[in-house]
């Protein structure tokens, strides 16, 4: 099969024929027709991660159809669409996992990390980690909702009952769960890299209250705020922008180191909070949600071959959206 596989020798990611993989017990094969790419690629190709299984295929949005199941495996079906997340295995034997919190699993592996990726024509998936899609997505639109919309909702419901939210950053996963929010009567206040004007404007298409750069203070005070922006030196900000009792929710995988500030900032019972993964619950919770809105997606189409380029542009903010590689 063909196969985008980086291999730790600088940020770049190498066009590869491998041997396509075959399922072991309680796996699925699935043949890719679309994967998305993530802000967690870049930080798996600047090496920021740890832990990863070189060389690697990465990707964690994986779209495509059950091709063959291995023994055990009855929830699934040949010919069923899917998707595939970023939680791609979990042991079931720690306390996390006890208490139900797989999202914390002490020896968790990650689909594009530890787990062959969708940057290729067939993966292999641990069949209690995939999940059916709803038929209102095509493929290429159903991409990013399995990272950018399900780990976006996971920190989206952390705002609790919040009214006015802050999105800092507005690109994949906030401007999905800028939708839901709306659709929930929440008002969106949306934070953009500072004269990022088309990216506020895409904001304010989809009914955001204010946008403006990270470098604004919004018209009033929030009453929560999520980074999706892995930049350290906005949780200063945000807690800057609270009101007392709110929450800024670090929903990066990745993040840059977070500068000092003054306790004064976070005073008033104002907390950080960061967001770990996902779980099965938070897959179903949102894919049963996303078409009710419905969340629309905005996808940049790139071919497998391209995936580099994705990335790079992704890296530079050259698009609003989510960039989708086309598999098949």
């Amino acid at each position: 099969m063909r196969a985008m596989r980086y291999h730790g020798e600088g940020p770049v990611l190498r066009l590869e024929e491998i041997p396509a993989p075959t399922p072991a017990e309680g796996q699925i094969r699935i043949a890719v027709h679309a994967c998305g790419v993530c802000r967690t690629d870049l930080h798996l190709i600047d090496d920021e991660l740890t832990d990863p299984r070189l060389p690697i295929v990465p990707g964690h949005e994986i779209v495509g159809v059950v091709e063959s199941v291995g023994a055990g495996v009855r929830e699934l079906e040949i010919g069923q669409r899917v998707g595939v997340p970023w939680l791609g295995w979990t042991c079931r034997e720690c306390a996390p996992c006890r208490r139900g919190d797989e999202n914390l699993c002490d020896r968790a592996r990650f689909t594009g990390l530890q787990i062959d990726g969708g940057y290729a024509d067939f993966a292999v998936a641990d069949a209690r980690y995939v999940f059916p899609l709803p038929d209102a997505y095509g493929d290429i639109e159903a991409a990013p909702l399995l990272c950018a919309g399900l780990i976006g909702h996971r920190a989206y419901r952390m705002t609790g009952d919040a009214r006015r939210i802050g999105f800092y950053g507005f690109g994949a996963a906030a401007h999905l769960i800028a939708q839901v929010a709306i659709f929930e009567g929440r008002e969106v206040f949306a934070f953009t890299r500072p004269g990022d004007t088309e990216a506020q404007a895409f904001a304010r298409r989809l009914g955001a209250t204010w946008a403006g750069g990270s470098d604004t203070a919004p018209p009033e005070p929030i009453d929560a705020a999520i980074l999706f922006a892995p930049v350290g030196a906005l949780v200063p900000v945000a807690l800057g922008a609270l009101v007392k009792g709110g929450v800024a929710v670090c929903a990066g995988i990745h993040m840059s180191d977070i500068p000092g500030f003054p306790y004064a900032l976070l005073w008033g019972e104002r907390s950080i909070r960061s967001v770990a993964n996902l779980t099965r619950a938070d897959a179903v919770d949102f894919l049963a949600i996303a078409p009710r809105v419905p969340v629309r997606t905005s996808p940049v189409v790139y071919d497998l071959e391209e995936a580099n380029r994705a990335l790079e542009d992704l890296r530079a903010g050259a698009f609003t959206g989510a960039a989708v590689l086309r598999v098949a």
